[in-house]
């Protein structure tokens, strides 16, 4: 009998016996001996989920440099500023698991317990509750189950701390001069020197304009939070959480190309159009494109020390502090130059800024994918800043992918709401508004008080340029969303898919996009906001009515959905039907790309001599009656808009005041001092509805130009303006 069965039975054979004599009871009989007892099951040990996953991963690869930095330092421990994100300790001090405050690490913790990022690191009781994440800048964003990646993979500085110190050394106002050291309150020196942002900061990078994380300069917009496509716009959505690889086989689903991590490198999204490094390459990879602007804006920074410092500068991305003096101004690292008594220390705030955005480009490997649109702005503005060459770099792209542009940026800033657009902007400011539309079969209509009101959208977040979602119908895609008619600010239903023999209106692609270039105002709008009012009288309740910008689709349409102001009795061109018999280059996309949004230049060539559109006239008549029959109708068109204006002025000295326009700043329309106008009749604001009208649409010479002379005409002529030497069309 094996030994642990005998004191099994021996022990409960004694406990048996304690409790008889507990008990009074006195055993009858001596104990037997004790027989076999078969051994129990030993207990299952409990496994760790994604043990083996976490264990292939750089978080648990506790004898690595992030983990060991400090083992040699005196005392050997890990200080408060790092602890919270190379130790597991720190982190959960930072948190408050450990019962301390909450958001600061409020010990150090000994170099011996940095063993990686364990489990315990994320899995506890406050990060399965913790979605928001605040970063270096001050900026909070709520991030998800995110969090917890981006509480440390965040850096350390943001364009705030670089203006900080920009600031504590008084150096705001100059920009070239190296920025001596000061004294502080205890009389040492502070040096103004380079603070990195620090490692794989891919927070930093994917939220863009809402962290801070690279120098923005002040004047520019940047691109927001890169949210690539639903699923695969967060840290878990394309790493896996435990291996911390990125899920290649996933990307391959649209990324053909990549099967893996080294071909992430080549893939450039339909939005990524332009040749941002210059090179002539618009097919390499945004890695590539990035790698191109670094080496610019490294060469320039080399320029601008050498030149404006009188010091030159090399880099060494394995050296601290990273910057180092070039002693013999070869303009490459040699053999003792990357040594930390060799560090650069002339530093400018001009050439700090620059140098900062490098690093950041450089610090965050994955930056690529991350929020290369973002980084590509940071690296064009400091190149810039700099002094260099930018006129073979792109900084933004084509306007439905531009999301550092006013029409995705401007709801960033409001007080309340910051980031939402309103129901009555979301459908074509937003990523989902437009499918949203589609899908709740959404309309425009016109209040009684004479305002235009979306039906069948709400608000929605705020978005940084379109995606391929939004014109392409996900459940089906690549399939586009099928429009078979667009209703306009003025209620009428065009469409451009005609009809079919029972009247029925037909989709068509570029229905799409006249859903949302309509405009916001029209006739109809204009005459409901003016109704009952005289004429020639001055009302302050008179509002301007705004069309908003690119209205191409009322423009084409003319007539038939009545965007500009038609005067009553006046006929107006309808469709503009354009390369007649057979319409070949008659619609939306006939004349441009659908994604790069360029005309299609050699499509004009085919039949006109010249290669630039606004050159080209189909006819001999003097419509604005200068007597130049051979410059394009877009002269024409300007000339009557020209006159106009001055017709416009003339006739408000007369009525209320002088007014002035500003195609540039919100209200457009300003009086004499500046300030918003509000001397309006119901006569002028007609009149400056139509010019702004032609204003904002900047193809409108193209997209109906006898419609657009004709209401530009009636507008002189309302307004007490000679029209004798015009041809009406």
């Amino acid at each position: 009998m094996k030994l642990k069965s005998i004191l099994i039975v021996i022990g409960a054979t004694l406990i048996f016996t304690a409790i008889l004599a507990a008990c009074g009871a006195t055993p009858t009989a001596a104990p037997q001996e004790p027989t076999a007892v078969e051994t129990p099951p030993p207990t299952s040990v409990l496994e760790t989920p994604f043990l083996a996953d976490w264990e292939k991963s750089g978080h648990a690869n506790a004898s690595n440099y992030p983990f060991r930095h400090w083992d040699e330092e005196d005392p050997a421990e890990v200080p408060t500023y790092c602890a919270k994100c190379h130790t597991s300790a720190g982190y959960q001090d930072f948190l408050g698991v450990d019962g301390s405050a909450a958001n600061k690490v409020d010990a150090a913790v000994p170099a011996a317990e940095s063993q990686g990022i364990q489990c315990v690191t994320c899995h506890n009781s406050v990060t399965v509750s913790r979605t928001t994440v605040t970063f270096p800048s001050g900026a909070t964003i709520t991030a998800g189950a995110d969090a917890r990646c981006m509480d440390c993979h965040q850096g350390l500085e943001s364009k705030i701390s670089v203006d900080a110190q920009i600031e504590l050394f008084s150096a705001a106002d100059h920009p070239d001069t190296v920025v001596a050291p000061i004294k502080d309150a205890q009389g040492n020196d502070q040096t103004f020197g380079f603070n990195g942002i620090h490692y794989y900061a891919a927070a930093a990078t994917l939220y863009g304009n809402k962290a801070l994380g690279g120098y923005q300069y002040d004047g520019m917009a940047y691109d927001s939070k890169n949210d690539h496509v639903p699923g695969y716009d967060t840290c878990i959505g394309c790493h896996d959480s435990h291996t911390l690889e990125v899920k290649v086989r996933e990307c391959s689903v649209c990324h053909p190309s990549a099967s893996a991590v080294e071909d992430l490198k080549s893939i450039r999204m339909v939005s990524s159009l332009s040749d941002y490094d210059g090179d002539g390459d618009t097919r390499e990879g945004m890695y590539y494109e990035i790698q191109g602007l670094q080496r610019i804006l490294y060469a320039q920074m080399q320029a601008y020390a050498a030149q404006t410092v009188g010091t030159g500068l090399l880099y060494d991305d394995h050296s601290y502090p990273y910057f180092f003096k070039d002693t013999n101004s070869n303009g490459e690292i040699d053999e003792g130059e990357a040594v930390f008594p060799n560090a650069f220390t002339s530093w400018t705030p001009r050439l700090l800024k620059a140098a900062y955005n490098y690093q950041v480009s450089l610090k965050d490997t994955g930056a690529f994918a991350h929020g290369n649109k973002y980084i590509v702005q940071l690296l064009y503005d400091s190149i810039a800043d700099l002094g260099g060459d930018v006129v073979k770099l792109v900084r933004t792209d084509a306007g439905h992918f531009a999301g550092n542009t006013e029409p995705f940026r401007h709801w960033d800033g409001e007080a309340e709401g910051g980031g939402v657009v309103p129901y009555t902007c979301a459908k074509c400011h937003t990523v989902e508004g437009l499918p949203q539309f589609i899908q709740n079969g959404g309309t425009t209509v016109v209040a009684a008080n004479g305002t235009t009101q979306i039906v069948g959208l709400g608000a929605l977040p705020a978005s940084n340029g379109f995606q391929c979602s939004t014109c392409h119908n996900e459940a089906s895609f690549p399939d586009r969303y099928a429009i078979n008619s667009v209703t306009f600010p003025s209620g009428k239903t065009v469409s451009y898919g005609g009809k079919d023999a029972d009247g029925k209106y037909l989709p068509d692609d570029s229905n799409l996009c006249i859903a949302c270039h309509q405009g916001l105002e029209s006739t109809t709008s204009v005459n409901n906001a003016l109704r009952g009012k005289d004429l020639d009288t001055v009302d302050p309740k008179i509002r301007f009515k705004n069309i908003h910008y690119f209205a191409a689709g009322s423009t084409l349409f003319g007539a038939d959905a009545q965007g500009a102001y038609l005067y009553e009795g006046k006929q107006y061109a309808g469709e503009f039907m354009h390369a007649k018999p057979d319409g070949r280059v008659n619609k939306c996309q006939d004349c441009h790309d659908v994604h790069a949004l360029e005309p299609k230049i050699k499509a004009c060539e085919t039949c006109h001599s010249v290669s630039n559109p606004a050159l080209i006239r189909e006819s001999d008549v003097d419509y604005d009656g200068d007597g130049d029959v051979q410059e394009g109708v877009s002269g024409e068109i300007s000339t009557l808009a020209e006159v106009l204006y001055a017709q416009m002025q003339a006739y408000s000295e007369t009525h209320g005041g002088l007014l002035v326009y500003n195609g540039n700043a919100y209200p457009y329309f300003f009086d004499a001092n500046g300030k918003g106008y509000a001397a309006w009749t119901p006569r002028l604001m007609r009149a400056a509805f139509n010019y702004q009208y032609v204003q904002k649409d900047p193809g409108a010479y193209v997209h109906n130009a006898k419609f657009v002379i004709q209401f530009l005409i009636d507008s002189i002529e309302d307004l007490g303006g000679n029209v004798s030497a015009y041809t009406r069309p």
